[in-house]
């Protein structure tokens, strides 16, 4: 059985919970998430805890048990704390900055890389090599740092590019003169 999956979830008191069958409507102090989970796995609120069962052992059930509780819980979490990411730009000129909603990098490139990020996130720039990514819904937000990140991701000879926040970045020797 599902470890995860029989774990209940706690509801905070400033979020509200609505289940319509199989669609998930989370409202909190940071917004709004809707998500329409499988059919099979039932989802009940009793108070301010959700459950959720399964029908059976099956392999398809056992995977969406687990699945289906994280997913609701990062709902909950999102709606009431929020999640945030956050990336380092690493090397000799490399720099971010806010433009209006977008995020401007300077990162060795002949031009400027311009992101827009889409409703729901805001993105944050501390200092000219720190940003952070803040939105409801973990998954959007950690897609985003993704694609930032990809813009010019850490190499290994001098470990320049952008990382996440605490990344571990395997350094190797290069070449060696004779």
């Amino acid at each position: 059985m599902s470890r995860v999956g029989k774990k209940p979830i706690e509801v905070p008191a400033d979020v509200t919970v609505t289940i319509d069958k199989s669609t998930v409507t989370v409202k909190g102090s940071k917004g709004e998430l809707t998500r329409t989970f499988n059919s099979d796995i039932a989802i009940e609120l009793e108070g301010n805890v959700i459950n959720i069962s399964r029908p059976s052992d099956a392999k398809e059930h056992r995977a969406l048990h687990g699945t289906t509780r994280a997913l609701l819980a990062n709902m909950v979490e999102g709606v009431s704390k929020g999640f945030e990411r956050g990336l380092e730009l690493i090397g000799v000129g490399y720099r971010a900055q806010k433009q209006g909603t977008k995020l401007v990098l300077n990162v060795g490139y002949s031009h400027p890389v311009e992101i827009e990020p889409e409703t729901g996130l805001e993105i944050e720039v501390p200092s000219a090599t720190k940003i952070v990514v803040k939105g409801t819904n973990k998954e959007r937000v950690g897609a985003l740092a993704a694609n930032i990140r990809d813009v010019r991701p850490p190499e290994p000879y001098k470990g320049k590019g952008i990382r996440y926040e605490g990344e571990f970045v395997r350094r190797k020797e290069g070449k060696t003169g004779k």
